[in-house]
Formats: structure tokens, sequence, C-alpha cells
């Protein structure tokens, strides 16, 4: 046989096979992609992922309660913190809201003479709120636009039955939707400052004196560390014997 027929030959056997080529390596690639969602379904359905703390412009308010009109000691405490935290994170005005069904009177020109008092500059506006059982105490509620912390979503949401047992959808073990949601709530509400969760914190300056008092130490040749002391007391004798 000649070599132009031997390569004619094998041209028609590739040409055969290319069908069958492309099949097989169709069939491979079919078995190699992965569905995230399908295999681990639990990624998809992490609480962190459904349920994210982000950084928004929303309402932070702070409620008085009095009796007789006046601010005690502890509401003074609380306002000054609330113009401090105003002063870092907030905008605009601050509002003093009294209940729909009775005057603020009184309490909210102490409110506004405590606010300028702790170095609030700027106007102050004034208004009311809903107040649907007047057999209730309500507050005078002091409110600002600022930078808060929180969950767009809301908790409580169950929309299948967590104990079903008719079917073998709820045996799949999966985290049920309303899970981390109140553990998110509760985590966004205890940060002091929201921009935390954005960027690192500057370094702050070093203790001068700790520093001092360590290079004296090696240059006297003792050891700069802290040699603490801790004395404890037995639990079987607290209380006597």
């Amino acid at each position: 046989m000649s070599p132009y027929r031997l390569f004619a030959s094998a041209s028609r056997r590739k040409r055969a096979l290319a069908p069958l080529a492309a099949v097989v390596c169709a069939i491979a690639l079919s078995a190699c992609h992965i569905d995230d969602g399908a295999t681990d379904p639990s990624a998809a359905l992490d609480y962190h992922a459904r349920y994210p703390i982000v950084l928004a412009q929303s309402p932070t308010s702070l409620d008085i309660f009095s009796a007789n009109g006046a601010l005690d000691e502890q509401s003074l405490a609380t306002i000054h913190a609330f113009v401090e935290r105003y002063r870092e994170f907030g905008a605009g005005r601050i509002a003093i809201l009294s209940p729909s069904n009775r005057r603020g009177g009184a309490l909210t020109t102490a409110i506004r003479k405590a606010l300028y008092a702790n170095g609030l500059r700027g106007e102050v506006a004034v208004g009311s709120y809903p107040n649907p059982d007047p057999t209730l105490v309500a507050p005078v509620r002091l409110v600002y636009q600022g930078i808060t912390a929180k969950v767009r979503a809301q908790c409580g949401n169950f929309p299948t039955d967590l104990a079903s047992g008719d079917t073998i959808q709820e045996w799949r073990n999966l985290p049920y939707e309303n899970y981390g949601c109140s553990t998110q709530k509760m985590l966004a509400a205890q940060i002091d400052d929201p921009r935390d969760l954005a960027r690192a914190r500057a370094s702050g300056d070093s203790d001068v004196e700790m520093r001092l008092r360590a290079i004296e130490d090696v240059r006297r040749g003792t050891d700069p560390g802290t040699n603490w002391q801790v004395h404890n007391t037995a639990i079987g004798a607290i209380g006597g014997n």
C-alpha cells in the first residue's frame, strides 16, 4: 500500500472518531461542573450572607422618662452621652418628639436646655410621635440621623414548618430561614463604632511611661517584664467553716 493511501486511511479514521471524541469530552466536562448550591447548600444559606451587617444612615433615638417633668441625674448623664455620640456619628438636626396625646411642656424645655448645656450647636426641632395607648407611660424621644450598623432583614421569618415530618423536604439538615438573624442584629447593636466594620482603627500612641520603665530595667540588668502577683482564695474557704 502506498504512503498516500495510508495517510488517507488515517485521516478518514480521525474524521470518523471526531464526533465520538466530542461526545466523550462533553460528558467529562459535565461531570467536572460544580454547582455550589447543589454540592454545598449550607454555603449559600450561611447566615452571614443571608443577614449581613451593613452601615446605613438611620435614626438613633433616646427615650427620656420623667414623672414630674424634670430631669434627674441619670437622665442628664444619658443626654450628655447622646450628644457626644451625635457629634461623632450624627448629621442634621436633633428632634425632640413628645407623645401625640400629651404635651412635652416643661420636660421638652428642660431637655433642650440640657442639649445646649452639653455643647450642642444648631437648631433643635420639636415635634410629636403617635402614641395609640394613653394608658402606657410614653417618653419624650430624642432622634437624629446618623451612621449605624444594622441588619436590613426582619427577624421572625418562618415560611416552613420546622417540625414537618410528612415530607422529605425538611430532612435535608439545612439551616432554617430565620437562623442567625437575631445573632447578627444583637452583634450590630453592640458595636460602639460602626465604622470598625469597614476599616481598621489607626494605632494609638505608645505608653511612654511603660517604655521608659522597661528601658531603665534593661540598663540596670533586671527583667523588664511585669511580675504579676495573683492571690487566690480557696473556694472551700468561702463562707467560713
